[in-house]
């Protein structure tokens, strides 16, 4: 699902209001295209294959994976696969943990990634019980992968640094300083992460 370009743009047109500094920031970077991941299991295993490892590597191992399991590495064959096959894939064995705990979590049913719930907070704190998964990882399935609006990542160092220059600040506030700044944002507070990332990557900081 994800946010679309046109609600990023709507929502960013509703901030500018809001928030004026952002005005010159738009100005300055234009508006962020929007990106898409799919939701459901795959999306979250590919997540904890790339977790500290290149692009690059991250896709070898998925291939590998993918040729050992099937497309898509289901659950139940990942499951099944002993620790020798899975390492030799390049599957770590703190990655091969992680991997299992989503996957079990998946076949017994306890989680239900078509069914999350509708708040944010109580979906954050189901797919944090995936070993792995931290509140990032959370947000970030939740914002590019659901499209969930409000979704807004003020422990990532990139959102609090961009957000700092474009509000003027001299120092980088921290998490908490953040999520206090932003509340007035709501409910759009997703599209301002993405545009800030956009602006961080994209103009002279």
């Amino acid at each position: 699902m994800g946010l679309s370009k046109e609600t990023i743009r709507a929502s960013l047109d509703m901030i500018r209001k809001v928030e004026p500094r952002f005005e010159k920031a738009i100005a300055a970077a234009g508006y962020p295209e929007p990106r898409i991941n799919p939701p459901g299991y795959q999306t979250l295993l590919r997540t904890i294959v790339g977790q500290q490892v290149s692009v690059a590597a991250a896709t070898s191992v998925w291939n590998k994976l993918e040729a050992l399991l099937g497309e898509g590495c289901p659950a139940e064959k990942l499951i099944a696969t002993d620790f020798d096959a899975l390492r030799a894939c390049g599957l770590s064995r703190q990655k091969q943990g992680y991997a299992r705990s989503l996957a079990e979590l998946i076949m017994s049913g306890e989680l239900d990634l078509d069914n999350l719930p509708d708040g944010d907070e109580e979906a954050i704190a189901l797919l944090t019980k995936i070993k792995g998964i931290g509140r990032w990882s959370a947000e970030i399935y939740l914002l590019f992968a659901l499209g969930r609006p409000d979704i807004w990542p003020a422990g990532d160092l990139a959102i609090q640094a961009g957000a700092g220059s474009i509000l003027g600040h001299d120092t980088r506030p921290s998490e908490k300083e953040l999520r206090e700044i932003a509340i007035p944002w709501s409910p759009h507070r997703g599209a301002v992460a993405i545009f800030i990332w956009h602006h961080y990557n994209t103009t002279v900081m």
